[in-house]
């Protein structure tokens, strides 16, 4: 359910804006995304498992609060994202 810190490591290197660069909104997105991922696996065996149905909620609230934010102040960077990580919108 939960990622990995080699993944979270990759992903951070693959979307980050510079080096050392661990809090922009694009790092944000991929982390959320993968979390994101990794629950939708989880409720395909675990179908009645609530609470954690809740925390997928929020997590995909966050990440749209996030990419309404890029979308706001960078069009082109929004359109790249969701394009790289296969968001629908």
């Amino acid at each position: 359910m939960s990622i990995t810190a080699e993944k979270k490591a990759e992903l951070i290197k693959e979307f980050a804006t510079k080096e050392g660069d661990t809090g922009s909104p694009d790092v944000q997105i991929a982390i959320l995304s993968e979390r994101i991922v990794n629950l939708t696996e989880h409720f395909k065996d675990h179908k009645k498992d609530v609470h954690s149905r809740r925390g997928l909620l929020s997590l995909v609230s966050k990440r749209r609060r996030l990419l309404d934010y890029v979308k706001t102040n960078d069009e082109g960077r929004y359109q790249t994202i969701i394009k790289r990580l296969g968001i629908r919108k």
